[in-house]
């Protein structure tokens, strides 16, 4: 009952240290502070101040095994996006970790490594762990074989703005091509599936 309500009071005080106006005791335990509070527990105004989403993203994966005999096996891409969707569709209570969590994941790796695929810094090496581990756990839970290396590609398509009212929308010739963005090759602890 004490463990608990100690762990309670300083999650509660890092919270307060991470969303308070930056001070002296914030900047001093910033490092702390931020891990605690990043990747599971970040706070935004999101929920009162929706920002729609302005590209729909299709994030697939596959995966590398090395044989025994040396001989390498490259899989097939796995639609990780589309895996998300079924559920949430088929859920009359989907929970915000299913809609979310591999959308962003990807948002929060963009952001710390921008276009060059190198972590900068530790939140950015713990940003494209954390990509990399839901991705990894969500191809072992759906194909069987075991692999060593994943690679991710990710599909952004720019939704464009709807018409105006009486007008007649922007053509075909005006809407921006997909972009298709491959990630380096990551190693992971060896995954067997079923």
């Amino acid at each position: 009952m004490v463990l608990c309500l100690a762990t309670a009071l300083v999650h509660v005080l890092l919270v307060f240290l991470q969303v308070a106006p930056p001070n002296s005791i914030s900047r001093q335990y910033s490092r702390q502070v931020n891990a605690w509070i990043y990747p599971f527990f970040e706070q935004n105004w999101r929920l009162f101040a929706p920002d729609p989403e302005s590209a729909n993203l299709q994030i697939s994966a596959r995966t590398m095994h090395t044989a025994p005999d040396g001989t390498v096996q490259v899989s097939n891409w796995f639609d990780l996006t589309t895996v998300d969707t079924a559920a949430v569709k088929h859920d009359p209570y989907p929970s915000h970790t299913a809609q979310n969590m591999l959308r962003r994941a990807w948002t929060s790796y963009l952001e710390t490594h921008g276009g060059d695929d190198r972590p900068h810094s530790q939140r950015a090496l713990m940003i494209q762990q954390y990509l990399r581990n839901i991705a990894a756990d969500r191809v072992a839970a759906h194909r069987h074989g075991t692999f060593e290396s994943i690679q991710l590609r990710v599909i952004t398509v720019s939704i464009t703005a709807p018409p105006p009212a009486g007008g007649s929308g922007p053509g075909a010739a005006a809407r921006k091509p997909a972009d298709t963005r491959y990630l380096p090759w990551w190693k992971v602890a060896r995954h067997a599936t079923r």
